[in-house]
């Protein structure tokens, strides 16, 4: 406090009379929620007890009504009032750590100079009947977001109020104490920049954290564009800034957009835990979160069992282990592809004139309708019906047809085996069922010929409900089929492909394609596409409830995903953030693919946002690690300084070698890292150097897998393709030689692991380096060796 301006200390002093009247209040507060929700069990628990129910009188009726109505009206009123005070409790508490994150000075032209401390919620000064805090949703708020200082206005019920903002704060308020503070002419919501500005920034500084914010606020406040596609470096705070938009967005159309009309897919369950600890605390729900795989399993499982993305990045990662990896790899490229997706576009045209396939009804062994019969009803429809069309108008006829079946099934044989084993329960069932038959009409037939008439249509029905389930979920197409056609033999897909031409291991991707159908499992290449046919054929599944889509990483999205997802989401925009030079996954084309994601929803609908300036890292690392990557040049780095990456040649044994890696990283912790990670090229090797790790000592060791739901604190052992998206503190990789990462497809995935240090990057290697790190400027880095561990030498 001592080191503090007069300035600082004024507002620290604010903040601390703040929380002392939260304490107060939520001392206040505290007893009474808890009495009123003892009032509220103990009027539903005795709720009849003080209610008189008298119904043999029309008097004692209209008594018991009112008695009714009184007992309801009294417990619905201390529900409210228990629910108000939960509200006002909670509000509280959740300020009581960061009372306000901003404030403005405000000279209306007719009231005179107010100060507004912008919080996440409003909190009254009981005493005294002033705002202490204001919520960034009230009118007076949106001049923190809409100005400058200089001239301003705002719009409220009674019209507009114009005046001139003098002054605009910003804090980083952590427990109560202000670590950061600083005046700015725009609003800065990223906390590194806030924390530069906060340092008390020299006016280069200034102008260059200005000038990234305005990057920002490009995304931040885009709302025009249908489709807004922002590329940036790594570290170059694209995430911060679309989750920035979203607080922005949820404001400006607070009145017609709620958070739970918004959906983010990100990588991973990992990242969503990320992401969820970054949003700003708006007061509200976060906004939906979920994965593509997720979406694909809750479509196509327990049909198939559906390949997760990291398996395939696995399998990838292998690097030709498996006989059949060359076809797999040239495979997993061409159903990814724009090509592909023409193919089943035109596929889906030749269908409505030959080749629908579908699964025939069959009942007790006997086929009731071929898939040659509904073939043939199929096309009598004509050429006018669109498939989807053609199906529904199938689905209805079946459903007819199934009712003529279970007519006929009545009189048989079986039907009356079934009525010798029915239970008790049944029979009552049916007696009931005539019962309420005989009042509707008047039936003619005797009481035991009736009964035995109900019974018999009751275990048809029975019998046939699976069937007709089946036939309304539209399974009687037979969509594995149709997908099968396609690898079954060259003729069809040689048409399809007429100008492209097929890939030069098709026959190894039918062979690997089809024997995985019969598995009954769907490679992850495969997913997106089938789904995509199933679609095509039986109708899109629409969501229009959600109106804005985000999608994180999307450098790993195919051209499929984006075309299911515009599709699944009609009426929705849609923000696309990505880095092209993480794009890890072998088919990841499409983000930088101009024409396949402009026609999504046409130029010009179309925005494209590149960030280059990189600011996560030190100089240092960023000046590194974009040597590494085609175009590396335009990438920024913001200046801001610490070590040169260093790199580590440590000893050929294993043992040896995992000591002096697990001293490295309790080296980063004891220098007050509060982050590091151990980062490995596949899950496979994390497995093998947690183990390596924990029997070499290492201490506060975690294991991070693609099931792992939230980053563990302490020291980290993670597969370079989770760590996508996520910083931290200190990085070391566990072996950057040229015989872990030595092929040209792994060089985005070692520019990805190097990226995830903000501070401090080591790469360790125990025998010759990368090629890609041969490509680096030597004046770039230090080389050191450390043979056993603590023989460090330089």
């Amino acid at each position: 406090m001592s080191n503090r301006t007069k300035e600082e200390r004024k507002e620290q002093e604010r903040v601390d009379r703040v929380r002392a009247k939260l304490r107060e209040g939520i001392a206040a507060t505290e007893p009474d929620v808890l009495d009123l929700k003892g009032e509220v069990v103990d009027i539903r628990r005795h709720f009849w007890d003080e209610v008189t129910v008298n119904l043999s009188h029309p008097d004692d009726v209209i008594e018991t009504h009112a008695s009714l109505k009184q007992q309801s009206e009294l417990l619905s009123e201390r529900e409210r009032s228990h629910q108000s005070a939960h509200k006002l409790l909670d509000k509280m508490k959740r300020l009581l750590p960061a009372p306000y994150f901003a404030r403005i000075d405000f000279a209306e032209e007719q009231e005179g100079l107010q100060q507004v401390y912008i919080g996440t919620a409003s909190f009254l000064d009981e005493e005294d009947g002033t705002f202490l805090v204001y919520d960034w949703r009230t009118p007076v708020a949106s001049l923190y977001y809409d100005y400058g200082p200089g001239p301003a206005a705002y719009e409220t019920p009674g019209g507009t109020v114009t005046g001139e903002m003098e002054l605009k704060r910003q804090f980083i308020i952590r427990d109560g104490d202000i670590r950061f503070m600083f005046d700015t002419g725009l609003t800065i919501g990223d906390e590194i920049l806030q924390q530069v500005l906060g340092k008390g920034a020299n006016e280069q500084m200034k102008s260059i954290v200005a000038t990234i914010q305005r990057e920002q606020n490009r995304i931040i406040r885009n709302d025009s564009s249908r489709m807004l596609i922002v590329e940036g470096a790594a570290g170059s705070g694209k995430t911060s800034a679309v989750m920035q938009r979203v607080a922005y967005l949820l404001y400006k159309y607070r009145n017609t957009l709620k958070a739970d009309q918004m959906v983010l897919f990100s990588p991973n369950p990992m990242f969503n835990s990320y992401v969820s600890a970054v949003l700003p605390e708006l007061g509200e729900d976060n906004i939906r979160q979920t994965t593509f795989q997720d979406y694909l399993g809750r479509r196509l499982e327990p049909e198939f069992t559906v390949e997760d993305p990291y398996d395939q990045l696995e399998y990838e990662l292998s690097a030709g282990e498996d006989p059949g990896y060359k076809a797999r790899m040239s495979g997993i490229r061409f159903k990814s592809s724009s090509l592909f997706l023409n193919v089943l576009q035109s596929y889906k045209e030749r269908l409505e004139s030959e080749g629908m396939q579908f699964r025939p009804l069959r009942f007790r062994g006997r086929t009731l309708v071929s898939g040659e019969e509904m073939a043939a009803k199929f096309y009598s429809y004509g050429p006018s019906f669109r498939l989807p069309n053609r199906v529904e108008l199938m689905k209805e006829w079946l459903l007819e047809r199934l009712k003529e079946f279970m007519e006929q099934e009545t009189e048989e044989a079986w039907v009356q085996e079934e009525l010798n084993y029915l239970d008790h329960e049944k029979y009552q069932k049916a007696y009931i069922r005539m019962r309420n038959a005989r009042k509707r009409n008047r039936s003619e037939l005797h009481d035991s010929e009736e009964e035995e008439l109900l019974l018999r249509r009751m275990v048809v029905d029975e019998q046939f409900r699976k069937l007709r389930t089946r036939v309304r979920h539209l399974r009687f197409v037979h969509v594995t089929a149709l997908y099968r056609q396609l690898f079954d033999g060259n003729e069809l897909m040689g048409a399809l492909t007429k100008e492209a031409g097929l890939p030069e291991e098709w026959q190894g991707i039918c062979k690997y394609t089809l024997s995985r159908l019969d598995d009954k499992r769907l490679c992850y290449e495969d997913a997106a596409p089938y789904l995509y046919l199933k679609e095509l054929t039986e109708g899109f599944r629409m969501n229009g409830g959600v109106r804005h889509v985000l999608i994180d990483e999307a450098q790993d999205y195919t051209v499929f995903q984006f075309e299911f997802l515009h599709r699944l989401f009609p009426w929705a925009r849609m923000t696309a953030v990505g880095d092209f030079n993480q794009a890890i996954h072998a088919a990841a084309a499409a983000f930088r693919d101009e024409q396949t994601v402009s026609s999504l929803y046409g130029e010009a609908g179309t925005e494209r946002i590149r960030l280059t300036r990189s600011y996560r890292s030190t100089r240092e690392i960023v000046e590194f690690t974009s040597a590494m990557v085609r175009g590396g040049e335009e990438i920024e780095p913001f200046n801001r300084s610490g070590g040169k990456p260093l790199i580590v040649r440590g000893p050929a044994d294993p043992k040896a070698y995992a000591a002096m890696v697990a001293e490295r990283a309790a080296g980063l912790r004891a220098e007050g890292f509060g982050s590091v990670a151990v980062i490995c090229k596949t899950a496979a090797a994390s497995k093998l150097v947690y183990d390596a790790l924990s029997e070499a000592g290492a201490q506060e060791l975690a294991l991070v897998t693609k099931a792992t739901q939230s980053l563990p604190k302490g020291t980290v052992v993670i597969p370079a393709y989770l760590a996508k998206g996520v910083e931290f503190d200190g990085v070391l990789i566990y072996d950057a030689s040229a015989e872990e990462y030595g092929i040209e497809s792994l060089r985005k995935l070692f520019y990805t692991a190097c990226t995830r240090a903000m501070h401090r990057l080591e790469l360790c290697t125990p025998g010759g380096l990368s090629p890609f790190l041969a490509e680096v400027p030597q004046h770039l880095y230090e080389m050191a060796e450390q043979l056993q561990p603590d023989a460090y030498r330089v």
